[in-house]
């Protein structure tokens, strides 16, 4: 930390020389006389010099404050591609907290000797972003508190797994750094117990899942991989050892927390996983950072439910005698639109085709949006599909992406697949009907091209670290949600309507997430209404509704951030469609939005409009 403070203090001396104000003897207005064009040219051109110094050193300030941070934590700098500190565990203890929270008072008071109006518009952008990064970070410390309710956030096996599959080093470096890592596991969890009072039964389920999933990744293949490899014995006997050490102490969380759950039952003494309106509107504000409040957009969701069942009931009307000639069509709107859903989800790949489906798909989505001149693509990145590995399960999400961070620009990015199998046959089964032949090409272009797995390769390439690093998760899911609409518009699909209908179906659900997402945390909506809800009014199988309710359980607004970051994107697409006309191009709007990296849609916004 002390770099950190030495170098704001060389920053602060400067900041007031340059920010001095002029002389009234030097003004080149003069004693009250209005300055000719010359004098004009000089101050434009010493605001400019100006700005450029302010700039300069908010940009040191930023990279300083990045670097202190990424060795704070370290766990963080290896998601982000950094290995420094790989060696390196943050014990979640009260020393540790404490250290945090000065660490983040002290960057506060140092970002505010920075005055934003006179930082050029790219800068005053990321001191928004870094001052709601701060902030962010403390409220969760101080105020949120998740590391005293939510058990599931002690998982070791996350960063050790991106060691052992990112070659970043020689493998006998990585499996050193594992080593170091695996030495820190019993303090990791001691700590651990010591700061979980009370958590939410759902969340303590979570935890054992991950755990158990988390010993997956210490299994007898990484032991095999270490005797293989070329350290020395003794190298390879202190890896045994903690190794061993390692396994005992999540098995031993694992116990600890059964026992814990069993008691929690017993006396009924766990705390309830909704966290009211006051807390989710505070989440809301920093984790979304959009221009509405989470009640305000909970009400525009309610109004979106509406117009999706007046869009989507107009298409079954169309096509309903193509699919039932002899049937007579249900006078109740949601009830014809249910029965052609229920009808064509029936078409479905095979449950072991599925993921090679997935794969199948990939290569036609992006040739497709090369032909159309959707984006620009980086062919030499490809995707790669892979089964969710088992650490990451539990949360009710079937799909996801990990994408490398942009200190590792040049790593795989993986896309997850968490196979159908491990449902269970009726769970299974229900999958393949939610994410049916048209539902699935909708999910791979939000997960994969051009949704989060271009977006990503985009933010990667982004010049601003700030912007890079601190990605806006509102932004990142809602232009996900905005390249599947955006796919179809394109002509993806030749504009079918069985298509448009499935879209309307999937789009109900991203409106329904936000609608349950409040409902839960702020309206106490229970599980009943909730699963009527999708079920009946957004046509989901019961699987997907069922998985979709135990996620509700376990997080809080980011189901609100698909709704809100794509209303956000697709409103500012159409405003800008309107303010250019023809001079409109969407390729070149897709790219320049993109190269902001994951910042908050209204940051970007307003970079772009005063980009022209």
């Amino acid at each position: 930390m002390s770099n950190f403070r030495n170098l704001f203090s060389m920053l602060a001396v400067f900041m007031v020389l340059a920010c001095s104000p002029q002389d009234p003897a030097e003004s080149p207005a003069g004693e009250g006389g209005a300055p000719n064009v010359a004098d004009v040219a000089v101050a434009e051109r010493a605001d400019r010099d100006q700005a450029g110094q302010d700039d300069a050193l908010f940009t040191a300030f930023a990279e300083s404050w990045i670097e202190e941070l990424l060795a704070l934590e370290p766990e963080w700098a290896i998601y982000q591609g950094r290995y420094e500190w790989a060696d390196q565990v943050t014990i979640p203890n009260v020393a540790g907290r404490a250290a945090r929270h000065e660490f983040l008072r002290s960057s506060l008071d140092a970002l505010a000797h920075f005055d934003p109006v006179r930082l050029t518009p790219p800068r005053r952008a990321e001191y928004r972003m870094l001052k709601n990064r701060m902030e962010s970070m403390l409220w969760y410390q101080d105020r949120f508190r998740n590391w005293q309710w939510m058990p599931s956030v002690y998982n070791v096996a996350g960063p050790i797994s991106v060691l052992l599959n990112t070659d970043f080093a020689p493998e006998d470096e990585r499996l050193g750094l594992v080593s170091a890592r695996l030495a820190a596991v019993p303090a990791f969890f001691e700590a651990a117990r010591d700061n979980i009072d009370r958590p939410p039964l759902e969340h303590v389920e979570l935890a054992m899942i991950r755990s158990r999933g988390a010993l997956a990744v210490f299994d007898d293949d990484l032991l095999a991989r270490v005797r293989a490899s070329s350290l020395s014995a003794d190298d390879i006997q202190r890896f045994e050892e903690r190794l061993a050490a390692a396994q005992a102490a999540i098995e031993d969380w694992i116990d600890w927390l059964d026992t814990l759950e069993a008691r929690l039952r017993a006396e009924g003494t766990a705390r309830s996983f909704r966290i009211g309106e006051t807390l989710f509107e505070e989440k809301f504000a920093f984790d979304v950072q959009a221009d509405v409040s989470a009640r305000e957009l909970y009400e525009r969701a309610l109004q979106e439910q509406a117009r999706l069942h007046e869009e989507m009931d107009e298409i079954a009307v169309d096509i309903w005698s193509r699919h039932f000639p002899d049937r007579p069509m249900p006078d109740e709107p949601l009830e014809r639109i249910g029965e052609l859903i229920d009808y064509l989800s029936d078409r479905h790949v095979a449950i072991e085709d599925f993921v090679p489906e997935i794969r199948r798909q990939i290569p036609a989505l992006a040739e497709f949006v090369t032909e159309r001149d959707l984006l620009d693509q980086d062919p030499d990145k490809p995707l790669i599909v892979r089964e969710t590995p088992e650490y990451l399960r539990g949360a009710g999400n079937i799909a996801s992406v990990s994408a490398p961070g942009p200190f590792n620009p040049g790593a795989e990015t993986f896309y997850n697949v968490t196979p159908l199998e491990t449902y269970g046959p009726e769970m299974a089964a229900s999958y393949l009907r939610e994410y049916n032949h048209w539902i699935l090409q909708i999910l791979n272009i939000h997960e994969a091209i051009p949704g989060h797995y271009t977006q990503l390769l985009h933010a990667n390439r982004s010049p601003s670290l700030v912007k890079s690093l601190f990605g806006n998760g509102a932004m990142i899911e809602g232009w996900a949600v905005y390249a599947e609409r955006m796919m179809l518009e394109e002509g993806w699909g030749d504009h079918e309507p069985e298509l448009w209908l499935m879209y309307g179906k999937w789009a109900l659900r991203v409106v329904t997430n936000a609608i349950i997402d409040y409902g839960v945390h702020v309206l106490d909506l229970e599980r009943e209404e909730a699963i009527r809800l999708m079920r009946e009014e957004a046509f989901q199988e019961a699987s997907e509704a069922t998985e979709k309710w135990r996620r509700a359980t376990l997080s809080q607004v980011q189901l609100s951030t698909y709704f809100s970051g794509f209303a956000e994107i697709y409103d500012f697409r159409e405003r800008r469609k309107a303010e250019l006309g023809e001079a409109f191009k969407l390729r070149d709007f897709h790219n320049e939005f993109l190269s902001y990296g994951s910042a908050p849609v209204a940051v970007i916004v307003d970079l772009m409009e005063k980009h022209e």
